[in-house]
């Protein structure tokens, strides 16, 4: 029987850095979805302010398998 996936988009803002956006990301949406397998970074963007860096945010297509 062959499996079938799904992707959805979700943008994830950190105030740590572009590892942590991510790991929140997928811990998130591992909250809401079943069988997460993976995720793709499809964007990376940081938030300047007074010439620093002050967030970093991340586009990610994260895969769920649907279920059976």
């Amino acid at each position: 029987m062959a499996s079938v996936a799904r992707v959805t988009t979700i943008t994830v803002r950190s105030e740590k850095g572009f590892d942590d956006a991510v790991a929140s990301g997928v811990a998130r949406a591992s909250e809401t979805l079943r069988n997460v397998t993976g995720a793709w970074v499809k964007e990376q963007k940081v938030e300047v302010s007074d010439g620093r860096v002050s967030g970093w945010s991340v586009t990610l297509e994260v895969t769920f398998v649907l279920d059976d």
